[in-house]
């Protein structure tokens, strides 16, 4: 049976004549919920450690709900904010006494239309999206946290119930995204997220912390931070969703802030974290084509996934269109301190989320080959340690050279999404 990746919006066949195929690491079928709203009424009449939602508030009450932004579009916020307010309303809360404040952490703010394709045209008609901005806006100091980190966040939640909203996924340095996010780095100050992120960094050595990663929580002492600062402030309230592979919603989570965020993190788990029995010399892999392709940054959660199923100084053959090139405005910027050799140095004195992707993906092409076929410039992909390719032949050719012909293939086709799980690790 021909066996295709997708690519952009196109799909290539692999030419299994000329491979060995070990196998396809594939995640567990999910199907999309068939009525969001219905499924948002259910758990939250019937929550996770926690009483009932209506039991919560009340017509008297002040509510904040916290949002992700626009580089969390997958979310689907249309298809489920306007029955959480249609909610509130039913228990005489209106639209006057409704906030709504986006988890920016350190991203910039929001266009007016960025603000709609996130919210939709009814939210956002009615209510004034506010984007945090982590250095400028008014802050309060909620506590310390067991690191000796203060935790200073936006002042609106002050004086309001507290609804946190958002999406669960594997995450690179806090294990999974979602929950305690929304408030840390989400609402944060600056100086509060800098200390945060900053423990992604090994601090004796010029590498990533050895305790952060995809899917890593015990011991995490990213997580641990951002858990401790959310439980200062003590959420009232949690929804948040989980996709399949097409970007559809697949389940809601509500209740305890924390409690219902970890029941998510363990559908995620069952369903996108694949048994493989030991690692390969050489993984084939997609991020499952347009849109988790559309950039080099969204490309780098493949290239996470994937190295963990390679053998050291193995291969991995990366089919990423990359038809916006970079993705993330400083991306590339990290690559002067780089060549420089001092891209540590820089990353600890100024850290950034795109600068420590770009950290990440220097030090995952230095423990595998990277061929990427993609639309990026050669030159740009040189300096990070990539191997440009011109095709999917082309990067089979240079791989065989390497290793003096074919080494077993495994084959991940939505890289982006599925994360292999070595000998049960």
């Amino acid at each position: 049976m021909d066996i295709t990746l997708k690519y952009g919006k196109e799909r290539i066949v692999l030419p299994t004549d000329s491979l060995k195929i070990h196998g396809q690491i594939t995640a567990n079928e999910v199907k999309k919920l068939d009525d969001p709203a219905k499924r948002l009424k259910e758990v939250l009449d019937s929550p996770i450690n926690s009483f009932p939602f209506n039991d919560l508030f009340s017509k008297d009450d002040k509510v904040a709900i916290i949002i992700s932004d626009i580089t969390r579009a997958w979310i689907n916020y249309p298809s489920f904010l306007p029955s959480l307010v249609s909610q509130l309303h039913s228990l005489g809360i209106n639209d006057s006494q409704i906030a709504f404040l986006t988890a920016t952490g350190t991203h910039r703010n929001q266009t007016d239309e960025e603000k709609r394709c996130l919210v939709g045209d009814e939210i956002f008609s009615r209510f004034d999206i506010m984007d945090h901005d982590s250095k400028k806006d008014e802050m309060i100091s909620i506590g310390t946290t067991s690191l000796g980190h203060q935790v200073y966040i936006n002042s609106l939640v002050s004086d309001h119930k507290v609804i946190l909203t958002g999406g669960i996924a594997p995450h690179l340095m806090s294990g999974f995204g979602g929950g305690r996010k929304s408030i840390l780095p989400g609402i944060a100050s600056y100086s509060t997220i800098q200390q945060n992120h900053l423990l992604t960094l090994d601090p004796f050595s010029e590498k990533s912390s050895s305790l952060i990663g995809v899917g890593i929580l015990e011991n995490n002492p990213l997580h641990k931070d951002m858990m401790e600062a959310c439980a200062l402030l003590d959420p009232d309230f949690l929804i948040n969703v989980t996709t399949n592979d097409q970007g559809e919603l697949a389940e809601i989570f509500a209740g305890h802030w924390y409690d219902a965020w970890l029941e998510g993190t363990e559908w995620i788990r069952r369903h996108y974290f694949i048994p493989v029995v030991g690692k390969t010399d050489l993984v084939i892999a997609s991020c499952g084509g347009y849109p988790k392709d559309i950039n080099l940054y969204q490309t780098t959660k493949t290239i996470f996934n994937a190295v963990k199923a390679i053998n050291k100084g193995g291969s991995l053959i990366l089919l990423s269109e990359c038809s916006d090139g970079a993705g993330a405005d400083s991306f590339f910027n990290w690559t002067i301190p780089l060549q420089e050799g001092r891209l540590d140095h820089e990353l600890r004195k100024d850290f950034t989320i795109p600068g420590y992707v770009f950290y990440a993906s220097v030090e995952a092409a230095k423990k595998v080959d990277v061929f990427l076929v993609s639309k990026m410039v050669p030159q740009e992909i040189k300096k990070m340690g990539f191997i440009p390719c011109t095709s999917l032949e082309d990067a089979i050719k240079k791989v065989q050279k390497k290793h003096g012909g074919s080494p077993e293939a495994l084959i991940l086709p939505y890289g982006g999404s599925t994360v292999p799980v070595i000998d049960g690790g």
